[in-house]
């Protein structure tokens, strides 16, 4: 998974006496906008899907918990992730080992611990690094088969640039309902034309203004991927 630049235009809203509130109303507005037409037709379905998961919230979290849980066969793998956004410090805790680091300064000891954090993050916020990531690629198309319901979706496709993270070069191709809402998903390493590994995006519940898919299956069940204590803290918190 990739390396993320948690990056996000935050529109806040503005609180002044009756005299000034009508220019600096218009000037969010003309902001609001300029943004708006900046967007490319990608761009902003990526941000669509991203505004599905409550990324316009996102400004507002403090603190995630959550625990990355694997079932393949008769085999369990858990870890569980403290991560404040703002600060980015980031603790690990599994049966092996607590690891507690701030991202801005990942060192030999710690980096197996990103790792990790990267990519059970990514698969817990998916929708939200279409907006967020640099070095980036979207392609869209509006009518696509998905991999394992076969229902008629659309998808968008996420290519990272082949430098930097810890894996340069993947591709994810999303597909979404009409509600902008992800419904499968599938990774390819490196960007081939074969899938590395297809889920379903289930169990969707809103954790404070984030809106979390919690479950993904793999076809025949061969890997069950899902996640359990979920919280979320905000300022009103």
């Amino acid at each position: 998974m990739k390396k993320t630049v948690l990056t996000l235009l935050a529109l806040t809203a503005l609180v002044a006496c009756k005299n000034e509130s009508k220019t600096e109303t218009t000037e969010t507005i003309e902001s609001v906008e300029r943004v708006e037409v900046d967007r490319t037709p990608e761009e902003q379905i990526a941000y669509k899907i991203a505004q599905a998961n409550g990324v316009e919230n996102w400004d507002e979290v403090t603190e995630i918990q959550f625990t990355f849980n694997v079932d393949r066969g008769d085999s369990h793998f858990a870890r569980t992730w403290k991560w404040n956004p703002k600060s980015d410090d980031v603790t690990m805790m599994s049966e092996q080992d607590t690891v507690a680091y701030n991202r801005k300064s990942v060192d030999s000891l710690s980096m197996n611990a990103d790792k990790g954090f990267i990519n059970d993050a990514f698969w817990l916020l998916a929708p939200m690094h279409l907006v967020w990531d640099e070095g980036t690629t979207l392609t869209v198309q509006d009518t696509a088969t998905a991999p394992m319901s076969e229902e008629k979706m659309s998808k968008i496709t996420l290519t990272y640039d082949g430098d930097g993270g810890y894996t340069p070069g993947d591709a994810y191709d999303f597909f979404y309902d009409e509600d902008y809402r992800v419904q499968e998903w599938v990774y390819r390493r490196g960007n081939v034309s074969e899938f590395s590994m297809v889920t379903t995006w289930e169990g969707y519940k809103d954790y404070n203004g984030i809106e979390i898919a919690s479950d993904h299956k793999a076809p025949e069940d061969a890997v069950h991927l899902y996640f359990t204590d979920i919280a979320v803290k905000t300022e009103e918190d």
